[in-house]
């Protein structure tokens, strides 16, 4: 679950830091959702949602060594992976052979308007400057399908404005749920759900989900401002 920054220096040095660590946090997290109950609940329905409407592939972006991408796929949607790290997309395709990992960065992806199913987001945009995290979202929603689902996956803050704070590779926000809910909603998203839940044994932060759906057919007050 590598994170992706928009500005070019921010994004080289973000790469930079997550090649360095690539071996060691897929050491630390590949088996993660093996004590992550809810979160694992949360991706079923997640795949549910996606399959029902078949309209395409699910993007897992910010993969990291593609432990998630791999659990999501066995969970039935066509799922790939694309990461900023080329270490972790290495990683991610030698434990993972038979699935497609791709270097890439959410604010320009290589992927043509409307073909996926599903975008997941696990906590892949915390680096991103709070500025420019609705040109993130807008890009979310170009890949996506009519009907298509994202699931975002963020440490919560409960100040209204996103906070600082020293994540161990590189300087990340934490957002207010319905902060995050209304930036989602001026992208043109309707929200789905919202997953928070308290901090487990050495977490510092509740972690949050939304899970949002772009519409069908846009409305006025659903077309991104």
């Amino acid at each position: 679950m590598i994170f992706v920054v928009t500005q070019p220096s921010a994004l080289h040095e973000t790469r930079a830091a997550y090649d360095a660590v690539a071996s060691l946090y897929a050491e630390l997290f590949s088996d993660v959702l093996e004590v992550l109950p809810l979160e694992r609940a949360l991706l079923a329905v997640f795949a549910e949602l996606v399959q029902a409407h078949d309209a395409g592939p699910v993007a897992d972006i910010g993969c990291g060594p593609g432990h998630v991408t791999a659990h999501l796929h066995g969970l039935g949607p066509t799922t790939f992976g694309i990461d900023l790290s080329s270490e972790m997309v290495a990683l991610a395709r030698r434990a993972n052979p038979d699935l497609r990992f791709d270097e890439g960065s959410m604010t320009a992806l290589d992927l043509d308007d409307g073909v996926l199913g599903g975008i997941l987001a696990l906590y892949s945009v915390i680096h991103t400057r709070p500025e420019q995290l609705p040109v993130v979202l807008a890009e979310f929603r170009r890949v996506l399908a009519p009907g298509g689902h994202l699931l975002l996956g963020f440490f919560a803050g409960d100040d209204p404005l996103p906070q600082e704070f020293d994540h161990k590779v590189s300087l990340a926000y934490r957002w207010s749920p319905d902060r995050l809910a209304e930036l989602l909603r001026q992208a043109g998203f309707v929200e789905v759900a919202r997953l928070l839940r308290e901090p487990r044994e050495g977490e510092r932060f509740q972690q949050a989900h939304l899970l949002v759906r772009k519409p069908e057919v846009s409305s006025p007050d659903q077309e991104p401002r």
